[in-house]
């Protein structure tokens, strides 16, 4: 018992050290030094504590203990700190500062005084023992002001209608509430933004100014909102666009093109140069919002500046504007080109379940292919999984080898009939076709070539909805069984499975796919984020079955040159509720659930691709991708030959539930010139099948009275390495509850406390060549979710 919980002791071990190291390194400060240990704030109400404590200086908050500890392991030497030669990894001690101290307590109370706390004193107090200061302020905050009358004034009467029709009706600042200068502040900027879209080119957030008065007897705080002229006028300017100019220039260091282009443009009625000589201005100009004739909008500036760098074709854009007159502005939008082409080597390194391997990738990229920045991408890559377990040299020992090559165009509009102007108001609109091949070889199993092409449009309907929409989708796939497998499954009586693998097919379908607050993924806020699909195939083919009467198969299966056509319905959702728990902690849930239904012309089971798998390091990260499910299927029920060949074949299904809960927070702010986070996490769910079929995953269908029983539960620990422009992430997940097992044998953690490695000779014995893991590792590149 001992030797099973000696992870568990050690880990105990560790984490009292870290805890204790940290106390002891006050010992290593001067004599006149002492290490704030606590800081509290007393006599506020709890929504202003955490902001109130913001205001205290970082250098005299307590240290977090793991980054103190790990700075004083790296930067001691003879009983002291280092003083020179420090390492920069850690965080090194908060001293006490009397003066930042001070000037803590004065901010805190300036920061109360803008809640509507005008009379709120802070205090601090500071207690030190044994070399360890202990801080409290003490706030006395008296009583409130609440906003008593409103009165507004504009010298500008046209400003006037304005601030009454478009910011007074959205304003947080209402007689009765509690005065809070963040609601002034926020209202100050709603009038400059909706004044700035309306034509205003000189208005300045200055021009509005609040008195506040305070000398009533019966804590009310009265407000005079003044929007002043500028000096010498008698009312804002409202500024019209005159000309506009259009400069590409070439980056730093390069010459102009020898033949520029250099022209006016009649229909656009916009001077064009560009002296690079590699652009084009129509599809350029229909993200140019700020056109001539129209008012000056920051609103138009703001989309301009966003779509032009979405395009992804220029490393800065510029929009300057010269005054003509004293209503007219003269516009140039200035850009400079990113490189033409460019070249991108990736690489990884896999390791699972006692197989390791690799896989390597080239995209090339040209981002400028028809003069208006449409990116061409063309990818390839291999990959490679090693098998010891195989016998024979290392050649012999590859499990499978995965080939593919990908041509992907993207043009920054909608080339449709329909194509509507307003598509890139809150985001840039894509046209992509793509073109794939793949070819993939599993050892004396299986073999597949699958070609895919498609034409998707990707727009957006608001700033946090994004449409895309696939409406052709032409696969055409040829799956081959090794012959002598092939046979040894309809022996076993898997006829079913060479079937679904052992064949050519033709898929012709259309997707489309609804996100919200795709943008919001990486930001540390409460949101919530949603992703649905719904794909199908084979409707048109169907239909055009039905009128030509195609030829049909053995199997009954439809043919287009003689080859069957896949028809099948797949839905998918993807729910997340990020809440922020402020600081650098985040809490997120997420259920992804989905189901596929093949019919017509392939009713019998749905084909691998389009199939669902559980596991992963994306998934249920306790279980490598593919092994997890359908429902109890146990691979002790079939032979050891097919356990050896089917494996990620036979663990499919065409219903996916799953859950996922994850804690995130800073385990050290400064990690060798790096931020290391860490995560706990618990993950839930399964696949199933659809529906039994004979000696196909025995136990794999969906049951409504025990699919519950047969949910899986993993969880663990994982720290992320955030360099700031790419994320590390490594996750080990630890098997709670398995569904292969029955009854209480499913609660596998407690074999893993108890008598592991009987439990795993004994699952070797029956489900040989596989080997039980109750620990699973990940390493990714980016958050799971």
């Amino acid at each position: 018992m001992i030797k099973k919980c000696s992870f568990f002791v050690y880990a105990s071990i560790t984490l009292l050290s870290v805890f204790f190291a940290s106390c002891r390194s006050s010992k290593y400060l001067e004599q006149d030094q002492a290490l704030v240990t606590s800081v509290d704030v007393i006599g506020v109400p709890p929504e202003l504590r955490e902001p109130a404590v913001a205001y205290i200086s970082n250098e005299i908050k307590p240290n977090s203990k793991l980054n103190l500890t790990i700075y004083t392991i790296f930067n001691t030497k003879s009983g002291r700190f280092k003083k020179d030669k420090i390492r920069n990894v850690g965080e090194s001690p908060h001293i006490l500062d009397s003066s930042l101290v001070d000037f803590s307590a004065k901010q805190m109370m300036r920061f109360l005084q803008t809640k509507g706390y005008f009379n709120a004193q802070v205090q601090p107090e500071v207690k030190i023992v044994r070399k360890k200061a202990y801080i409290d302020f003490k706030v006395d905050l008296g009583m409130p002001y609440y906003v008593g009358k409103l009165n507004y004034k504009a010298q500008d009467s046209l400003l006037a209608a304005i601030y009454v029709k478009e910011v007074r009706p959205l304003s947080k600042v209402q007689t009765g509430k509690r005065f809070d200068s963040d609601d002034l502040i926020s209202e100050r900027q709603r009038l400059y933004d909706v004044l700035k879209a309306q034509g205003y080119y000189d208005y300045l957030r200055q021009y509005m100014r609040v008195g506040v008065d305070t000398l009533s007897q019966n804590k009310v705080a009265n407000l005079n909102v003044d929007i002043e002229n500028p000096a010498g006028l008698k009312q804002h300017q409202i500024y019209t666009i005159d000309k506009v100019k259009v400069r590409i220039i070439p980056p730093p260091g390069t010459k102009n093109a020898a033949n520029p282009k250099l022209y006016y443009d009649d229909k656009l009625h916009i001077t064009y140069e560009d002296y690079t000589g590699k652009f084009k201005l129509k599809p350029l100009s229909r993200y140019m919002y700020v056109r001539e004739g129209q008012k000056y909008s920051i609103a138009k500036e703001n989309m301009s500046f966003d779509r032009l760098y979405e395009m992804n074709g220029f490393r800065n854009v510029k929009i300057d504007y010269v005054k003509k007159d004293s209503a007219t502005l003269d516009v140039t939008y200035q850009l400079i080109p990113r490189s033409v082409m460019a070249n991108q080597i990736e690489g990884e390194f896999t390791f699972s379940s006692g197989m390791s391997g690799f896989n390597i990738g080239n995209t090339f990229s040209h981002r400028n292919v028809f003069g208006g920045a449409e990116q061409l991408d063309i990818k390839l890559g291999y990959g490679v999984l090693f098998d010891p377990r195989l016998p024979g040299s290392l050649k012999n020992k590859i499990f499978n080898k995965d080939i593919q090559v990908g041509v992907n165009l993207t043009i920054p509009r909608l080339m449709t009939p329909f194509e509507n102007s307003s598509m890139g108001t809150y985001g840039l609109p894509r046209t992509t076709f793509s073109s794939n091949l793949q070819l993939f070889q599993q050892d004396q199993t299986y073999s597949n070539r699958y070609i895919t092409n498609s034409l998707s449009y990707i727009w957006h309907s608001s700033a946090k909805s994004q449409h895309t929409l696939t409406p052709i989708s032409l696969d055409y796939r040829l799956g081959r069984l090794n012959e002598d497998f092939a046979n040894k499954l309809i022996e076993e009586g898997y006829l079913l499975y060479v079937q679904s693998n052992n064949r050519a097919y033709f898929g012709l379908g259309a997707q489309y796919m609804y996100t919200h607050n795709a943008a919001k993924l990486l930001k540390k806020e409460d949101f919530n984020y949603f992703r649905g699909s719904i794909e199908s195939s084979g409707n048109l083919l169907n239909l055009a079955s039905n009128l030509f009467n195609f030829k049909s198969n053995s199997l009954g299966e439809r043919l287009l040159f003689n080859v069957p056509y896949l028809q099948y319905v797949k839905t998918e959702v993807d729910y997340r509720w990020y809440k922020y728990l402020n600081g650098n902690r985040q809490l997120v849930l997420r259920f992804n659930g989905g189901v596929a239904v093949p019919y017509g012309n392939n009713s019998s089971l749905l084909i691998f691709e389009k199939s669902f798998y559980a596991g992963g390091m994306n998934g249920i990260r306790a279980w490598q991708a593919r092994t997890l499910g359908p429902g109890n299927y146990n691979r002790a029920d079939i032979p050891e030959i097919l356990r050896l060949n089917l494996r990620n074949l036979d663990q499919l299904g065409e219903i996916k539930l799953e859950a996922n809960a994850e804690y995130r927070f800073r385990l050290l702010n400064n990690f060798f010139g790096a931020k290391l986070n860490g995560a706990t996490f618990l993950d839930a769910g399964n696949i199933w099948r659809l529906k039994e079929h004979e000696g196909i995953n025995v136990g794999g269908e969906f049951k409504v009275d025990k699919f519950l029983s047969q949910i899986a539960l993993g969880t663990g620990f994982g720290i992320r390495l955030d360099m700031d422009y790419f994320l590390l992430r490594l996750d080990a997940g630890l098997k709670l509850k398995d569904p292969q097992f029955q009854g209480s044998n499913q609660w596998v953690i407690k074999d893993f406390l108890s008598n592991s490695k009987a439990f795993k000779a004994n699952y070797y014995e029956t489900h040989r060549p596989d080997r039980y893991s109750f620990i699973q590792y990940n390493f990714s590149v980016g958050l799971p979710f």
